[in-house]
């Protein structure tokens, strides 16, 4: 009965608060009255990221959540107490900017809500030259991102959200409304959740953090495949090797809001269609080179992957197995191809690195190439003299590594970035066309069969025979860079089951023990997606059609793909296989992770940065109103009378049902 009186109360004077914020909404129960109060907010966070000097990224300042009246960012904002800040994206830069230089500024920012929307400027929140301490040159100054500004790199102590399309106006009236009403008893609020544990426990470096098992190191899983599938078992000499990388991690301010359509979803997706166009061809077995595919995963954060790579095929594990870094005699990679489409050509630059004589036979099949393609709106051309060398790519760490092997980069840009929006939420699929992407596929394609014939004279009947499927491109953009329909697309679909619909770039942490056959759930679902993808493309199918499996198959060579699919796979005869990406510097060892001393010899774990990203319980996001003491004390003496009031009339009524009982 007690209960049940402070319930009608407390619906009482809530309701009471909602007549008078002129609010009619009727409560029913105690959910209703808890979403009448609050309104949680659809946001993506800025998280703490660590590494070997200190801290990046965001987090409330302590161990509790951060109360602030939200309030619009304008240049001239004067700050007076602590406040949740409302930024469009077009001031987030010169918000951030003002965050560094001014301390008083600074010390009052609550929290910070980021406007959803896109920018006619540019917009990038990494360096001017993104990892230039990898580079294999001097010349770290120069800017091949002109639009950098390094907002990322730097540390926030409190937190900042990137609100979604929907939550957006939802947050700007009540800035408004605050703004409007400046003297009025209620005002709104920003609550964050955003408490990280390298906080709580103060640990503010990998190093430390690690110790005390408060973070994860970033990394993942890459994928490689070859064609046609290499037999491990064979006496033969094995073949030199044309190794053809992509990259499919991306990195922005907020952590599950990262695309990375131009860089590097397009070089990846133009890959992924390359070796469906060369699997389709006859002869592929008779080639004089071999066909290597390889997709990293972990280079927007130090090159994880493909340092990673190097480091396996120097210590011949099983990741690696069938494979020999002394007989890679090329590289290829394919960057950023997605904005090379301009003025109806398709403009891409060849950017270059290593063995001359390998490198003429490479540009030059180059031409051949898009000589031998219908369509004559495809330029190739070498990129500038004057570039200090090649741009940050995954090359780096193979000439970091003295490999003897030529080096190729095919980019939409010559001496710089062409995409404004490098690294950050607004690389989507709109910033991009699939026109360049199939050009750049096409290309690559018949320049790897001609590099791998020994025919020099090849009829351009054979090269014609090499044709891009420019709907499945189509379909990869749909379900690699949009969440309609995402992951939850067709294609996908036949391969794995994704544990989400919208796809996300950013590398994650490693879980559990690094291992080539990674438990399912340890690999991410892109990862997974390349693997069986590969797989399928790059295979050998059985005599036995009817062989399934639901993990592994029986025989040397052979491996289970779409397994995740109803529950049973298929074998098929396939080399592709997993290749952890983390920091060289790291161990796992007993089941926690340790941080080897510094190898002085190697020049990459010099400048190693050991990424780590912090633990975290919940993060949230919310808006309430709250009022001021005088309407608070208000509500109290209404709530006061409203029980004196009730107690009276139990009181009243008990005394005239007892009176009229003793009358009967």
């Amino acid at each position: 009965m007690a209960a049940k009186l402070v319930y009608v109360l407390l619906c009482f004077i809530a309701q009471l608060h909602l007549s008078l914020a002129g609010e009619g909404n009727s409560l029913e129960s105690v959910p209703d009255l808890e979403s009448s109060m609050y309104l949680s907010i659809d946001g993506y966070p800025c998280v703490r990221l660590l590494n070997l000097s200190g801290e990046i990224g965001c987090a409330n300042p302590g161990r509790g959540k951060v109360v602030a009246p939200i309030i619009r960012f304008k240049n001239e904002t004067v700050l007076a107490d602590s406040s949740a800040i409302l930024v469009s994206i077009d001031d987030m830069q010169n918000f951030f900017t003002r965050v560094s230089n001014d301390i008083n500024f600074a010390e009052k920012v609550g929290g910070v809500l980021v406007e959803s929307g896109a920018v006619i400027q540019g917009f990038s929140p990494v360096e001017n030259f993104p990892q230039a301490k990898f580079a294999p040159y001097t010349s770290l100054n120069y800017e091949w991102n002109p639009v950098g500004s390094g907002i990322m790199l730097k540390r926030y102590d409190f937190p900042v959200f990137l609100l979604s399309q929907d939550s957006t106006p939802v947050l700007e009236e009540m800035a408004i409304k605050n703004q409007k009403n400046e003297k009025a008893y209620a005002v709104n609020v920003a609550e964050f959740d955003l408490v990280m544990q390298t906080t709580k426990v103060g640990t503010h470096n990998s190093e430390s953090c690690l110790k005390e098992q408060s973070c994860l190191p970033l990394g993942g899983y890459s994928v490689w495949s070859s064609l046609p599938p290499i037999n491990i078992s064979t006496s033969k000499q094995p073949k030199p090797i044309l190794l053809t990388v992509a990259s499919m991690d991306s990195a922005s301010f907020f952590r599950d809001k990262s695309f990375g359509a131009d860089s590097p979803l397009s070089g990846m997706i133009a890959l992924l269609a390359a070796v469906d166009a060369l699997s389709r061809i006859d002869g592929i077995n008779a080639l004089s080179k071999q066909l290597v595919f390889m997709v990293f995963t972990g280079e927007a954060w130090g090159y994880l992957g493909s340092r990673r790579f190097l480091a396996e095929l120097e210590m011949h594990t099983d990741a690696v197995n069938g494979l020999n870094d002394t007989l890679i005699e090329l590289v290829l990679e394919i960057g950023s191809v997605g904005k090379g489409f301009s003025e109806e050509v398709n403009s891409f630059f060849t950017h270059t690195a290593g063995d001359s004589s390998m490198l003429n036979e490479t540009l030059n099949a180059f031409q051949l190439a898009r000589g031998s393609l219908a369509s004559k709106s495809i330029t190739i051309s070498t990129a500038n003299s004057s570039n200090p060398g090649i741009p940050p790519s995954s090359l780096m760490a193979f000439l970091r590594k003295n490999l003897s092997a030529a080096g190729v980069v095919l980019e939409d840009f010559d001496t710089a970035f062409i995409n404004k929006f490098y690294h950050s939420h607004l690389d989507d699929l709109s910033n991009i066309n699939s026109s360049a992407i199939v050009a750049a596929a096409s290309v690559v394609a018949r320049t790897l069969y001609i590099l791998a014939s020994d025919d020099k004279d090849l009829a351009t009947s054979v090269l014609s025979s090499i044709n891009v499927n420019s709907s499945l491109i189509e379909e990869l953009l749909g379900c690699l860079l949009t969440c309609e329909p995402g992951l939850s697309c067709g294609l996908v679909n036949d391969y794995i089951t994704p544990t989400s619909t919208c796809p996300n770039y950013y590398v994650g942490v490693l879980l559990g023990e690094p291992s080539s056959m990674p438990y399912r759930e340890y690999a991410g679902d892109i990862s997974r997606f390349l693997w069986n993808f590969l797989a399928e493309r790059t295979s050998t199918p059985l005599e036995n059609t009817s062989s399934t499996c639901s993990s592994d198959c029986n025989n040397v060579g052979e491996v289970c793909i779409k397994a995740e699919t109803a529950g049973m796979g298929v074998c098929v005869i396939s080399t592709t296989r997993y290749v952890p990406a983390y920091s060289t510097r790291l161990k796992f060892d007993s089941g926690m992770w340790k941080l080897l001393p510094l190898n002085s010899s190697d020049d990459m774990e010099m400048v190693d940065p050991v990424w780590t990203e912090s633990f975290w319980n919940v993060i949230g996001l919310r808006v309430y109103a709250v009022q001021s003491a005088t309407y608070d004390g208000i509500v109290l003496l209404a709530g006061i009378a409203v029980t004196v009031f009730a107690y009276i009339a139990i009181v009243a009524t008990r005394a005239y049902i007892t009176k009229a009982l003793k009358q009967e």
